[in-house]
């Protein structure tokens, strides 16, 4: 099975795709610069799906993916939550003494202040990736910069773990989709174990319109996990609403989607799965 993730080998992305699908014996990871890449890879059919991150605990919502799966002809096949460690990583043999610089992507970097700010001598310096800025060093030589990322990265690129753990908050999750074309997506699961739903929706611009479409999911019997408003191209102050919702039975998921279908101008699942 190929699968595309956003990132560099040996980054949270890359070991989400493991947890959900297996080795890397099992598994051909596409790494791509972009996240639209990946997708437009998922859709073409040049990989069989795509392992993307949603939402962090701390961080809050990835926008662009939301943004991405509403576009894109994709769906949501499983979820997944991954606990988040971040490791400053260096070339074998450098002391913590050595560092004068640390990179990493900046979502990394802002769940590390607390260890940054305990090391003003280190020059910290945004970087497109997590285990990108461990394959960058190692390619470069840097014996004096660390890279700020998962430990798989410092296996995968031959580095060394300087200082293990040194993210502010132990409680980190990140919750990743696995997503397959919209024309080979099937569940394996029954119905009745898929008990979360993925949903997009727009309602007309007027008042009590989304308090309406609340209230239909309420009255449907569903639970309302998460609510996400992004805006809609080109229409300023107009948005697209994104909802999970838990269930307890396939016949409350399908009264609320066809709830939201008679008072919403525009419905779109985006996913019916097992939650993690």
């Amino acid at each position: 099975m190929k699968v595309a993730i956003q990132g560099e080998l040996g980054s949270n992305s890359h070991m989400a795709t493991v947890e959900m699908l297996g080795n890397d014996e099992d598994v051909e990871i596409i790494a791509c610069a972009l996240s639209g890449q990946v997708l437009a890879k998922v859709v073409s059919g040049e990989v069989d799906g795509a392992v993307l991150p949603i939402e962090n605990s701390l961080h809050g919502s990835v926008a662009e993916h939301y943004d991405l799966l509403l576009e894109m002809p994709v769906q949501i096949e499983r979820e997944s939550l991954l606990r988040i460690r971040h490791n400053l990583i260096a070339m074998p043999g450098v002391k913590l003494e050595q560092v004068r610089r640390v990179m990493s992507h900046p979502v990394a970097l802002s769940q590390c202040r607390r260890f940054l700010a305990a090391h003003p001598e280190m020059e910290v310096m945004s970087f497109y990736d997590t285990a990108g800025s461990v394959k960058h060093l190692m390619e470069g030589g840097l014996r004096d910069t660390a890279g700020i990322a998962p430990e798989l990265a410092a296996k995968e690129y031959g580095a060394e773990v300087v200082i293990s753990g040194v993210e502010d908050h132990a409680e980190n999750y990140t919750r990743f989709h696995l997503l397959r074309s919209e024309e080979t997506s099937s569940s394996e699961l029954a119905a009745a174990d898929r008990n979360k739903m993925s949903m997009a929706f727009a309602i007309e611009h007027r008042p009590g319109t989304l308090v309406v479409a609340l209230q239909l999911l309420a009255d449907a019997g569903v639970d309302l996990t998460k609510i996400e408003s992004r805006p809609v191209p080109g229409s300023p102050w107009e948005y697209v609403f994104y909802v999970d919702v838990r269930f307890d039975s396939p016949g409350k998921a399908e009264k609320a989607l066809a709830a939201l279908k008679g008072h919403c101008r525009m419905v779109k699942v985006l996913g019916w799965y097992k939650a993690a």
